[in-house]
Formats: C-alpha cells, sequence, structure tokens
C-alpha cells in the first residue's frame, strides 16, 4: 500500500503524495538518533513532565491538504516510582525526617486540546491548550508526614506553525512557535505540614516563561502497507520568571505503522526527550535533570469518515535521572481526531 493510500485507508483527504524514498527516510532517521546522541547528558524531566507520546499529525503525515483539524487527547500518568540516575530507590530504607524532600506519587490526568488550519499543502499553524489535572504528595525536608496538593488548571499553549513545502511530495518540514505563560505558578500545599506553602515550581501548571520551539520532520513509506515518521524538536526557554527557569528540551520521535486492514492501523513510538536543569532560586537544581526513552505500542481506528481513534500504550525502556524523581511506570493515552 502506497504512502497516499494508507492516509485514504483512515478516511483522511490527501492532495499530495505522502510516501517519499526510502533513502530520504533512512536520512531522517539517523538525523533524528545523531540529535539524540548529540544532546547533553546533564539534562532532565521534572517530575511533572508528561506523556511523550507525538499525536502530531502534521509531522506523521496525516494532516495533508488544506483545511481545519482538530484533536482531543487524553493522557494519564501515575508517577509512583521514586528513582535516582538509573535505578530505583527503596522507600523502605528512608528514614524521617530526612535532610531531603521525598516525593511519594504524582497521579496526572491530563486533557489536550489542539486546533490546526492548513491553507495549502505547504503551510499550516497549530495551537495546543492543555489541562492538567494533577495530584501530588510528598514528604518535605525535615517533615515526617506527606503533605498533598491537587489542582485541576489550564496549563501553558502553544502555537506552532510549519512548512512543509521544500520537495513536490511535501513530505518534509519544519516547525517554528512559541510556547505562552498561560498557565499559574502559584499552587500551594492544601493539606500536610506545608500546607499554605508554594508547590515546586516544576510542578505548577505553568513555568511563567515563554519558550521558542524548534522542529523538523519527515514522513514516508518504508514498503507495501508499511510507513514511518521522524521528528526532532527542541524548546529553548528564554529568561526566568519569579526565580524559575526550566531547562532546554529536546523530543525525539520515530514511528512506524502498517496498514493492516482499511481504516485500522497498528503502531508503534520510540519517543526520546532530554531536558537540562532547571536552574533559578527557586528552581529544584539537584532533583532535575534526565533522559527518558519510551516505547509505545498503539493503534489509530477510522471511526466514520473525517474521524480517527487512536490509543497508545507507552513504557520506558530507558532513563536516567538526577537526584531523586518520580517516574511512571508506563502512561496511557486516548485520543479523537476530527478532520472538519
Amino acid at each position: 500500500m502506497t504512502g497516499d493510500a494508507l492516509w485514504r485507508a483512515l478516511g483522511t483527504r490527501s492532495d499530495r503524495a505522502a510516501g517519499g524514498s526510502c533513502t530520504k527516510g533512512v536520512l531522517a532517521v539517523a538525523l533524528a538518533v545523531a540529535a539524540v546522541a548529540a544532546a547533553p547528558r546533564e539534562t532532565e524531566a521534572c517530575s511533572a513532565c508528561g506523556c511523550t507520546l507525538s499525536s502530531d499529525w502534521a509531522a506523521q503525515g496525516f494532516a495533508t491538504g488544506s483545511g481545519f483539524r482538530l484533536d482531543l487527547r487524553f493522557d494519564y500518568l501515575n508517577q509512583d516510582e521514586l528513582r535516582s540516575g538509573t535505578g530505583t530507590v527503596d522507600r523502605s530504607s528512608i528514614t524521617f525526617p530526612n535532610d531531603r524532600e521525598i516525593q511519594q506519587k504524582t497521579i496526572n490526568r491530563n486533557v489536550s486540546l489542539a486546533f490546526d488550519y492548513s491553507p495549502d499543502a505547504a503551510w499550516g499553524v497549530n495551537i495546543q491548550v492543555p489541562f492538567l489535572d494533577r495530584y501530588h504528595t510528598t514528604i518535605a525536608p525535615g517533615d515526617t508526614e506527606i503533605s498533598t496538593s491537587d489542582f485541576s488548571r489550564i496549563g501553558d499553549a502553544r502555537i506552532i506553525g510549519r512548512y512543509q513545502g521544500f520537495f513536490p511530495d511535501h513530505a518534509t518540514g519544519v516547525q517554528l512557535g512559541v510556547k505562552i505563560a498561560t498557565g499559574t505558578f502559584d499552587e500551594n500545599f492544601a493539606s500536610g505540614p506545608q500546607a499554605g506553602t508554594p508547590v515546586d515550581r516544576g510542578l505548577q501548571p505553568g513555568t511563567g516563561t515563554t519558550d521558542v520551539i524548534l522542529g523538523a520532520y519527515h514522513y514516508g513509506s518504508l514498503a507495501p502497507r508499511w510507513s514511518y515518521f521522524a521528528q526532532a524538536v527542541v524548546e529553548q526557554p528564554f529568561g526566568s520568571r519569579d526565580g524559575f527557569k526550566p531547562g532546554t528540551a529536546l523530543n525525539v520521535n520515530l514511528g512506524a505503522r502498517w496498514a493492516a486492514t482499511r481504516g485500522i492501523v497498528p503502531q508503534i513510538q520510540l519517543n526520546v526527550r532530554a531536558e537540562g536543569r532547571e536552574t533559578g532560586p527557586n528552581a529544584d537544581t539537584p532533583n532535575s535533570g534526565a533522559t527518558l526513552a519510551y516505547l509505545g505500542p498503539g493503534i489509530t481506528v477510522s471511526v466514520v469518515r473525517g474521524v480517527q481513534a487512536f490509543g497508545f500504550v507507552q513504557f520506558p525502556v530507558y532513563q536516567n535521572v538526577n537526584g531523586y524523581q518520580l517516574e511512571p511506570r508506563y502512561t496511557a493515552s486516548l485520543g479523537l481526531h476530527f478532520q472538519l
């Protein structure tokens, strides 16, 4: 099955070839892997980091041609495994009070809404607004009891433009955008010894900073019924806000899918995130910094014409964190994609 036939099998319209030579595909994957290898080793994903799964339909070749698209996605992360370096930390061996914070659990139930518009096959813009539901428990330095925070708030929005008119097949694109500080960063602990004091900045709904987003992607066909995509995105914060600056982040996503039957496409993704340590007097610098890699099998199903549903489960294949940080044993994502 050709790339264009794959998009039609999912019920989407395409006015261009979605393929691309295998030579270009191998080059794209090689560049993405090289980007991970070149990433600094002192990198971080704070205990509040969200799911790394890519549902960027343009980068995967689904958002083809002109028109409006809408995406609704739900992510569930239960971060209950305390880690340090590449190993786990045995909480039973820790005595209290302790001179360092020992986080207990962070449960994220996040909903994201994305609006996408393409005036033609070459240009497009995507607006993303997350809604975060986060429950967090921890034992602060010097405490013996658990402190709890629980909030549901809008997070930081993103506006990302793209151009993919370099080649006739429109299968290679670049992205330029900005993260806007729409999320608050003044949430306090609700109960426990720390009640009324601020929650760690890395756990707040927003960072308070404006970040620039730069990315590139390529997609195409590997073999009959098989296709792939590769994407690398860098997010660079500019300045700090109220004594806090998040680290520079790099996300690399590789994916492959098989057009098993008309309208049913099993997929698998490898998602790698690397993020520099957060800095500033209100940052938890010692406990920020990691490189994470997740393998995510999933499936996309055409519900009716112009509507696709997808589901993925991600499992960690590599975790290397600085200090003590909470990470999930798995993440789950569900979503709907509408071609309007």
